[in-house]
């Protein structure tokens, strides 16, 4: 499947071939619900989101090592390496560091700006330092860097149907709703690298704090107040589900099913959560294999409505070249 999708993108040197394959198994290893959803983009852009991906995958796993045999120091020494490495990579093109090369042939292809991957790298030098934050506004602040410009890095990707502008805030809202999404599951895994994402005025509301929550990871034993606080973050972040949705319309009919069935998937993780009684400082939910292979086959069911729609324009075109411009554009409103 790499090869056939390479081939599309029209990827064709070895090296570069290698890099985009490297990104590919890496979102693969660590991002189970949104390699799914790729699958059901078009093969030619798959390689430049897994090369999006992979990247920060990568970055997310020199901040996030629990190994035991990485300092803080060298963490710090890494990261300032790959951000070294990023910006030679970005201006020139290329990069000895195949994870780099393919992130740079992306957003040379795809003219993603490149403030998006700087202010990434800000949002992972946070992660060496930051442990909490005081306030929601505070971790908006951070997940504009580590959330956020993920969804505006993928617009050009994705392509959309209404100026790239209109569909930004939309992006903006659902990368960051994913990434609430995690926090609200890794309650306990966070707290194990000594960080706490929720806010701490909001847990503070319900009398929560680091103490009470390590009592918890401890023990393995509920607490009243905890749920109530993460029952309030997942109110939270139920609501840029809801300000993200207007932006699934205005992406390429093509790329639709595939960000609407990562919506659906990640919208699962937090009825999962619901469902396991907010016991995510204990352990993880997970969401039920036959309920993540009903959302695939229904992503998998639109794939083929949209080709099947984008054949017949082009036929459709072929026969009446002067009104090929207005029945796309029809059909890309209506799919």
């Amino acid at each position: 499947m790499t090869d056939r999708e390479l081939d599309a993108a029209g990827v064709t040197d070895p090296a570069l071939r290698q890099a985009y394959a490297r990104c590919r198994r890496l979102n693969a290893r660590h991002g189970r619900t949104y390699f799914l959803a790729t699958r059901l983009l078009p093969v030619a852009r798959r390689p430049a989101v897994h090369a999006l991906y992979g990247f920060a995958r990568w970055a997310d796993d020199i901040v996030d090592t629990l190994d035991g045999t990485t300092t803080a120091a060298e963490r710090a020494e890494r990261l300032t390496r790959l951000q070294h490495q990023l910006e030679t990579g970005l201006g020139t093109g290329r990069s000895t560091e195949p994870v780099v090369r393919a992130l740079a042939d992306t957003a040379l292809r795809y003219d993603i700006d490149p403030r998006h991957f700087t202010d990434f790298m800000t949002a992972m030098r946070a992660d060496l330092d930051i442990t909490g934050y005081a306030t929601y506004a505070d971790l908006r602040t951070y997940t504009h860097g580590s959330a956020e410009v993920i969804g505006l890095q993928m617009l050009p990707v994705l392509g959309t149907v209404v100026p790239r502008e209109e569909a930004a805030p939309h992006a903006a809202a659902l990368g960051v709703a994913f990434q609430l999404t995690n926090f609200l599951r890794d309650v306990g895994e966070d707290l194990d690298r000594g960080r706490v994402y929720l806010p701490a005025d909001l847990l503070a509301a319900h009398g929560v704090d680091r103490r009470l929550l390590r009592w918890s990871r401890h023990t393995g034993q509920p607490d009243r107040r905890i749920t109530a606080a993460l029952r309030e973050f997942e109110r939270l972040t139920r609501a840029l589900y809801r300000e993200a949705a207007p932006g699934l319309a205005m992406l390429d009919p093509v790329s639709r099913p595939c960000i609407r069935t990562a919506f659906v998937l990640y919208g699962a993780i937090l009825d999962a959560v619901a469902a396991d009684e907010y016991r995510s400082v204990q352990r993880r939910a997970v969401v039920p294999g036959r309920r993540r292979a009903v959302v695939a086959l229904d992503g998998l069911v639109r794939v083929g409505a949209a080709r099947l729609r984008h054949r017949r324009a082009d036929d459709l075109a072929a026969h009446s070249p002067g009104t090929a411009a207005h029945t796309s554009s029809t059909l890309r409103r209506i799919a």
